[in-house]
């Protein structure tokens, strides 16, 4: 089973859905018990970085902690950004510290938010993109992004007239700042790519 982080921050149910869409089983909770028992755990979110982090609450330490001790975990947009270690949205704010490196704005000069699709370079090295050729279009709306700076990390880049980091994975943890929810059959084999990644660590 696969648990979707419930703190009430945007795309919950669409996340489920697609897992459900692909036979995977899910669960929408904020229960530690549930958390602490799924095969992997899936942390969504569509807010400002500040108001995710204070959603999360209590839950952020356990989600850490279950992380650090091997369980896979997919952090999607605003659960992607908070793997980091901090974000400059409206503030400073600490991030879960799971990937060195900083969430900033997205340079000036660009379309901003980045909302649609855009292309992504897929590192034949990174799980999440197992089966996939080198490049495919994927979901976007942000106007932040992460600028990794963890030596361990394995990137996948977006051109938006600068290489941007748009999907990351280190060890057990990965994160993409696109939805692959809302990306079509590309995005959902993404989602059964970690699928599978948990039913191996299971």
């Amino acid at each position: 089973m696969i648990a979707v982080i419930d703190y009430n921050v945007g795309n919950v149910k669409s996340v489920c859905n697609a897992f459900r869409h692909i036979g995977c089983e899910v669960e929408l909770s904020r229960e530690p018990a549930v958390i602490e028992g799924a095969a992997g755990l899936v942390l969504p979110g569509v807010a400002a970085f500040g108001y995710a982090v204070s959603a999360l609450g209590t839950l952020a330490k356990l989600i850490e902690n279950v992380a650090l001790a091997g369980k896979p975990l997919l952090g999607i947009c605003v659960g992607y950004q908070m793997l980091f270690d901090r974000s400059s949205e409206y503030g400073q704010h600490k991030g879960l510290g799971l990937v060195e490196g900083s969430v900033v704005p997205i340079p000036s000069g660009r379309v901003i938010p980045h909302m649609g699709w855009n292309l992504v370079k897929l590192p034949e090295d990174m799980d999440l993109f197992a089966g996939l050729e080198k490049e495919k279009h994927f979901y976007f709306a942000h106007s932040f992004y992460a600028d990794v700076a963890d030596s361990k990390a394995r990137i996948a880049y977006a051109d938006y007239d600068f290489d941007m980091p748009v999907a990351v994975q280190k060890n057990n943890i990965y994160g993409t700042q696109f939805h692959p929810e809302k990306s079509g059959k590309t995005g959902l084999k993404v989602l059964q790519n970690f699928a599978e990644i948990c039913e191996r660590k299971d």
